[in-house]
């Protein structure tokens, strides 16, 4: 049964991009902490990181979607393109 789990070209640099910002914000805080900085500034950046991960997250999930609503060809049928949306949606819920 073919299936797709790729991203799409068009939005891997991007999804790289934000990926990269992400990797910053640890190291930044990995830095923090051996600077012995204040918890709460630490705390904040860490809530800085969550926030982007689920953007990054919503934007797989675009991405993704928008792949299966377009290419129902590369799935068994269009009802399984339907199928892999809604169990993505649903592992990025958990």
């Amino acid at each position: 049964m073919p299936t797709s789990n790729r991203l799409p070209e068009e939005a891997r640099a991007d999804i790289v991009a934000r990926l990269k910002r992400i990797e910053g914000q640890a190291k930044g805080i990995q830095k923090m902490i051996a600077d012995d900085r204040d918890c709460l500034e630490i705390l904040d950046q860490t809530a800085s990181i969550k926030a982007a991960t689920n953007a990054l997250t919503g934007q797989v999930l675009e991405a993704f979607a928008l792949y299966c609503l377009h290419h129902p060809d590369e799935f068994a049928s269009p009802e399984e393109a339907v199928a892999q949306t809604v169990r993505a949606l649903v592992r990025a819920g958990r």
